[in-house]
């Protein structure tokens, strides 16, 4: 069908936009980031081939953003350029669907209502995915709108790979693993066949390494186990996040340090990982070009509890066929990647130096037993295919 689909990810400082053609393979028209909400505005965009293009907001100048404000003068440009003027719907990133919604679905104010009761279970993601949503809803209440969720992909995990060790009446209250980073492991599944061929459908670890990060094990291109839980924390260490702890450890910082629990929270999730093992940053561009000692001890523990996780998704697949790398850190920091590698050869994993050094697509060698990849995620792309199938283009 002729016609746009807007794409969008709203976080609590930026928005990442991205316009697809409503075709039947929605085809990316162009892509940018509104940055600085609250601060210092910036904006930048490109087409479908990288060029940039005319990167100036109309009207409002350096007065902060707001999402409302920053939505706003985004449809403005889109317009101003020639794009938005047939935009069909819009889709949205949305960190967690709880157990109501294992597929994307179109909002209303009965979905986002239920949304925003699983506000507490992301909070850094979470509020700001769905204030765009309210946005866009005041802006052009009568475009179609449609939440795709990262904890969909995870819908198929078995019973023993949900669970935690709790009293049943808590679990079935809704207190279950529910996994993340859905939409960039859906895109790996679905592009996976076209790197290895038939091992795609074997056992295949996906290493989705950036600010945040996680493992996913799957079998048949299919979720059957994954490092986060509950809540986006859990798992790996990531940029200020903190991954696995020991629950005793909040018991402690609460009772003897008198934390409270909006403090534990903004520690755990804010000021942990990278930024707090390192002190000195949270991207791992810094760290890796830093030459301070707790950088490189945080590049360090990074590498090893990737390492450790990549052990235990082994375990739940019964052996590896395939490692792969994407997002941020995944996609572009090679020495991370040569670390894990190195920490996991007893998997049978032997990584070709040059070609990991120069992010070729298979980066192991011909004799290693699992098939190491390097491929780039497209949330975007899966956002609009998603929105063209639920509004029936």
């Amino acid at each position: 069908m002729s016609g746009e689909l807007l794409v969008l990810n709203s976080g609590s400082s930026s928005i990442k936009f991205a316009l697809f053609s409503a075709e039947r393979e929605p085809a990316r028209l162009l892509s940018g980031t509104i940055s600085g909400l609250g601060t210092s505005p910036g904006f930048s965009a490109h087409d479908e081939d990288g060029r940039p293009l005319p990167a100036e907001l109309p009207a409002g100048g350096a007065t902060p953003l707001t999402h409302e404000t920053a939505l706003a003068r985004l449809l403005d440009w889109l317009a101003s350029h020639g794009y938005g003027e047939r935009l069909l719907g819009a889709g949205h990133r949305v960190v967690h669907g709880g157990e109501h919604y294992a597929e994307p679905v179109r909002l209303d104010a009965v979905v986002l209502a239920r949304l925003e009761r699983l506000e507490p279970m992301a909070p850094l993601h979470q509020p700001h995915n769905l204030a765009a949503i309210r946005v866009l809803m005041k802006l052009q209440p009568t475009l179609s709108q449609v939440a795709c969720f990262d904890t969909a992909f995870h819908s198929t995990l078995p019973a023993n790979a949900r669970h935690f060790a709790l009293p049943r009446h808590i679990t079935d209250g809704g207190v279950r693993r529910y996994g993340f980073h859905g939409l960039s492991y859906e895109h790996v599944a679905r592009v996976l066949p076209s790197h290895i061929g038939e091992r795609a459908e074997g056992r295949v670890a996906v290493a989705h390494l950036g600010n945040g990060a996680s493992l996913c094990a799957m079998r048949g291109r299919k979720s059957i186990a994954t490092t986060m839980g509950f809540t986006a924390l859990d798992g790996l260490m990531m940029g200020t996040r903190s991954g696995a702890i020991d629950p005793g450890v909040l018991f402690y910082l609460m009772r003897e340090k008198s934390m409270t629990a909006a403090e534990v929270e903004d520690l755990l999730y804010r000021r942990s990982g990278l930024l707090g093992v390192s002190g000195v940053s949270s991207d791992m561009r810094e760290l890796l070009a830093s030459s301070d000692p707790r950088a490189r001890e945080a590049v360090e523990l990074f590498c090893y509890r990737a390492a450790r996780e990549l052990g235990s998704l082994a375990a739940a697949l019964d052996g590896l066929d395939a490692l792969v790398f994407t997002a941020g850190i995944g996609e572009r920091a090679a020495p991370v990647r040569a670390m894990i590698c190195e920490q996991s050869r007893w998997l049978g994993i032997e990584l070709d130096p040059a070609a990991n050094r120069e992010h070729r697509a298979v980066i192991s060698t011909p004799a290693s037993r699992v098939t190491v990849c390097v491929i780039p995620t497209d949330e975007e792309r899966v956002i609009a295919r998603h929105t063209r199938n639920v509004l029936r283009l």
